[in-house]
């Protein structure tokens, strides 16, 4: 049997296995309240944050968009001119063009450059936060943010492709295997590394002082049957006037972790609604289905990218002789790219679905569907979010219900009960 046929069949059951996990573990019965509670809720809400929450979504809009285009536009660009392949031959000249210096540096030099023509979009995203007043950061210490992701993205991008250009060497015939394999571990290993590691790099996290709130958020977990460790503030005030919590990590790594922002500006009832609403997320090993779903996403891509790579006429485009060589990263970074485009809107829907999942489940934890509807109120007004956004961008891309439609989701629990 080929290895184009095995790799196609490996593909085919990634895919099942991928939808069967959707099927089993994704609350698809999950629906918004009507429409016309919906618009009751949004009757209610104040009309001057209202006001405030689209005019700063519509500030925001041409940037967000305006990034989306360039990055894209560069990405096929580079990916399919053989100025991508170039670029990565170049930067690897001065170690007389060795594969681990053209997968190290070339990568990076790929994403750099989709870096730098999107910064001024990112500039222009921070300028309307702080206009806003939601953003607390200087220049300066946006700066230092940014750098901060881009080195944190450079070393767990690093780490993938020469991974991925290793195995191509060691494995000539089988890397499409070896590589699913090895890419579908590395997203299991995020799972339990990121909030160890990497949120540190961006928060300071401190146990929350001992006293009722911290008691009464230990015993809610404890109630809900998910076993915590800790209880963290974030000093997401730093850089945010926004307001958020989270259960982090999982298994011996998981813990309950709240804005200090979040303190300031919500009641103590509306932080353990909060609460346990993202306790829903660890009680329905939400992190763990999705490190679930990425890992299986992972290998099927790398399937996929082999069974490209006998596409011989986007190889000649790109000006590369396979896809398994470094100068292909280029090539790799624009199917990523479109690849995340087709993809998007499907993850923002299941998102939303989970959403709705722990939105109800919080209802049940806490049976206050009074504090519930107050707290999606605050969370909307400090938030500066849109409480009813337009259908066609809410479905593309919002990855939580709708602020009206929460709170129409809790008065009708309340009705029910």
């Amino acid at each position: 049997m080929s290895h184009r046929l095995l790799a196609s069949v490996a593909l085919a059951a990634l895919l099942v296995a991928l939808a069967v996990l959707l099927v089993l573990r994704v609350p698809w019965s999950t629906a918004p309240a009507p429409r016309a509670d919906q618009l009751a809720a949004l009757g209610d809400l104040p009309a001057d944050a209202v006001a405030k929450g689209r005019a700063f979504h519509s500030a925001l809009r041409p940037g967000t968009y305006g990034a989306l285009v360039v990055a894209l536009v560069v990405a096929l660009v580079l990916g399919l001119t053989p100025l991508g392949a170039r670029l990565v031959e170049l930067v690897g000249r001065p170690f007389g063009g060795h594969w681990l210096a053209q997968a190290l540096l070339g990568g990076l030099a790929v994403v750099l450059v989709g870096q730098l023509v999107t910064l001024p979009f990112a500039a222009w995203r921070q300028s309307v936060l702080r206009q806003y007043g939601l953003s607390t950061q200087t220049w300066g210490a946006w700066v230092v943010d940014l750098l901060k992701g881009f080195a944190v993205g450079a070393v767990i991008g690093g780490v993938a492709l020469v991974g991925f250009f290793a195995v191509t060497k060691l494995f000539p015939r089988w890397w499409w295997a070896v590589g699913a394999a090895g890419a579908a571990v590395l997203m299991l290993l995020l799972t339990f590394v990121f909030p160890v590691l990497v949120e540190p790099v961006f928060n300071k996290f401190t146990p929350m002082e001992q006293g009722e709130l911290r008691t009464d958020l230990m015993a809610l977990a404890a109630r809900d049957g998910v076993p915590v460790k800790d209880v963290l503030v974030a000093d997401a005030s730093r850089r945010t006037r926004a307001v958020n919590a989270y259960v982090s990590g999982y298994g011996a790594t998981r813990r309950i972790v709240v804005y200090d922002t979040l303190l300031t500006e919500a009641s103590e009832a509306e932080v353990r609604s909060v609460v346990a609403h993202e306790l829903s997320h660890a009680k329905s090993d939400d992190v763990l289905t999705g490190a679930l779903v990425s890992a299986l996403a992972a290998a099927a891509a790398v399937c996929a990218v082999f069974l490209l790579g006998a596409w011989t006429g986007l190889l000649r485009r790109a000006g590369v002789e396979s896809i398994a060589e470094p100068k292909a990263i280029a090539l790799l970074v624009a199917v990523a790219t479109l690849a995340g485009l087709v993809f998007g809107p499907a993850q923002a829907f299941l998102s939303r679905k989970v959403e709705a999942r722990a939105d109800a489940h919080a209802l049940a934890l806490t049976a206050d569907p009074a504090t519930y509807e107050s707290m999606m109120t605050r969370l909307a007004t400090v938030n500066l979010a849109d409480p009813d956004p337009n259908p066609v961008e809410q479905a593309l891309t919002a990855s939580h219900p709708s602020a009206v439609q929460r709170i129409a989701m809790a008065r009708a629990w309340a009705r029910a009960h």
